[in-house]
């Protein structure tokens, strides 16, 4: 990211909605929201199989493995307000299992991108089920949107859940079943 001219484009904005850049409070916002810009876009710069290089390793067990409530921050693409909440992973490995820290920096390779939630899902699920051929994958996001409470509708205490159950999670119910209810949720029939 160009921080420079990043930095001129927020100077720009800011005088396009009446502001004075140029006044005590606002001499270096310029700087600090491309440097918030850089960070919170660092997932675009960032891959899959580099993030998880070293980090899988070998492991015979068909047992279900689940990471939850990993905290998720992200920007939605529609509006680029903030939208947060929680994540939660499980799958059901096939002789190779990550290292534990390794999912939650997926999810946050994920978000740190302009996202939209159901999108978010998906690619933390794939990216799951592909790097290590699991058997089975269950990925649920439930998040809050700024864009939803802050502006539009204006609804503060509405949450967007969504899942992406992949193999076994989703063709197998007593599996799916058992991966809601260790996330603490309860289950729902499927059609």
């Amino acid at each position: 990211m160009n921080i420079p001219k990043v930095e001129g484009l927020i100077m720009e904005l800011l005088a396009e909605i009446g502001e004075d850049p140029k006044r005590e409070g606002l001499l270096n916002t310029p700087a600090r929201i491309a440097a918030a810009l850089d960070f919170l876009t660092s997932g675009y710069r960032q891959d899959v199989e580099g993030l998880i290089h070293g980090a899988c390793f070998s492991q015979e067990t068909s047992s279900m493995i689940i990471v939850r409530d990993i905290e998720v921050y992200s920007l939605c693409e529609h509006h680029m307000l903030p939208f947060f909440g929680r994540c939660h992973i499980g799958y059901i490995p096939r002789g190779t299992i990550f290292g534990i820290s390794k999912l939650a920096r997926l999810v946050d390779m994920y978000a740190r991108r302009l996202q939209i939630q159901e999108r978010l899902t998906e690619q933390i699920a794939y990216a799951v089920h592909d790097s290590i051929r699991a058997d089975g994958v269950g990925v649920m996001i439930e998040a809050r949107h700024l864009c939803m409470m802050m502006r539009g509708v204006e609804k503060q205490n509405s949450m967007m859940v969504t899942s992406s159950l992949l193999g076994v999670f989703r063709s197998n119910p007593s599996t799916r079943q058992e991966f809601l209810s260790l996330i603490g949720r309860p289950g729902t029939q499927a059609g």
